[in-house]
């Protein structure tokens, strides 16, 4: 039976860190703060887990364009009222020196609950992330594209990180927002499923015996969405500039285009085992882009920017199609200005090359991230 062609509509969702404009450090969010946003901005803005975080969502996006238009507004709003309070809202995965002891939850009782089930492993939970979904609305095809697109979550990550710090000491990690997270039961990357009916027996499993209440408690780097017909991406820390967010968007909605492609002339990409996926995760989450990943293929390490230039070239025709050929091409940008991650380390070291303490440097690193989410506005 031949599948209708899917939307690939697109969703874009991040979460922000709220921080006082004067001492840099985390800031809970008013209830005037976030009433002002929810009137301005209705069912795109919401609380999140701890009172210093904002979470935004864009409405269902026909291109990238459309999300990119979304997305600078719900950006630009969360930036306005935040000043009115003497607050600025950063796009970036963990703060450089907060402490998570020091932090208050949100009082829903979706958030208390978590706290009671996943105990400590809850409490440092002080990190964001950038989510894309991506419309696929038939079911046997998000489970047959969920195994094959694991594949390329690494590269994904490798491109957003923006968590190299944590309670003010550089980790030597480009993402160690994923070490905290991967603290989560039900997390990584996803296992493959013969058909959608056996991800629905296996969650199934799980919920029948009271051990979750429903597949949102399943947090896989890429998952099948629990509300929406789509795919979601979840492996990216959540990136400062607009416009690199928007390059990610474009590269995951033509990936998941080119392997129904590929599907649909009776073909697929292969499959490789978790345990290989996981190593060029784990590379990722090290290394940002700097160390190459393992192309298993050729068998070897090869350049993250070989790797990206390839890539785009291989989805060229899908960004045609959906036409977002610019933001696509704008994944290169990345490779020159480095990631988040690269940047913030940059503005500590040469801080403190410029006689500023420990303390300075990562006010420093904060201010630069003040700006950068302004950026591309």
């Amino acid at each position: 039976m031949t599948i209708q062609e899917p939307s690939f509509s697109l969703g874009i969702e991040e979460e922000y860190l709220l921080v006082d404009l004067e001492t840099l450090d985390l800031a809970a969010a008013p209830d005037a703060l976030m009433n002002e946003c929810v009137e301005r901005l209705e069912n795109k803005v919401s609380p999140e887990f701890l009172q210093c975080q904002i979470e935004v969502g864009t409405g269902v996006c026909k291109t990238v364009g459309e999300a990119k238009t979304d997305l600078s507004h719900l950006r630009r709003t969360i930036s306005e009222v935040s000043e009115k309070f003497g607050l600025a809202p950063l796009a970036v995965s963990t703060h450089p020196f907060a402490k998570w002891q020091e932090q208050s939850f949100t009082d829903k009782e979706r958030y208390r609950a978590l706290e009671k089930d996943l105990a400590g492993v809850a409490r440092r939970m002080l990190i964001c992330g950038m989510h894309v979904h991506v419309g696929l609305d038939n079911d046997d095809l998000r489970a047959d594209l969920l195994n094959q697109f694991s594949y390329f979550l690494p590269h994904l990550l490798a491109l957003s990180t923006s968590s190299p710090f944590w309670e003010g000491r550089e980790t030597g990690l480009r993402s160690y927002r994923l070490t905290v997270f991967d603290n989560l039961p039900r997390t990584g990357i996803p296992p493959n499923f013969s058909s959608f009916a056996e991800y629905e027996r296996s969650v199934q499993t799980i919920i029948g015996s009271g051990t979750i209440e429903d597949a949102t408690k399943i947090w896989w780097d890429l998952r099948p969405s629990a509300r929406f017909p789509t795919l979601e991406s979840r492996i990216c820390d959540v990136s400062p500039r607009l416009n690199d967010t928007i390059a990610i968007a474009a590269i995951t909605q033509c990936l998941f285009r080119m392997l129904f492609c590929l599907r649909r002339s009776n073909q697929r990409w292969r499959e490789y085992d978790r345990f290989l996926i996981e190593e060029n995760r784990w590379r990722a989450q090290r290394y940002g882009m700097s160390e190459g990943l393992i192309d298993f293929g050729r068998g070897e390490v090869v350049s993250f920017g070989e790797l990206l230039h390839e890539l785009i070239e291989l989805l060229l025709p899908q960004a045609q199609a959906l036409n977002c050929v610019d933001e696509l091409n704008s994944a290169a940008s990345i490779l020159q200005a480095g990631t988040s991650a690269d940047r913030q380390v940059e503005v500590y070291q040469h801080a403190l090359k410029s006689g500023a303490d420990e303390k300075e440097a990562l006010q420093q690193v904060v201010r630069s991230l003040v700006v950068e989410f302004k950026q591309d506005l």
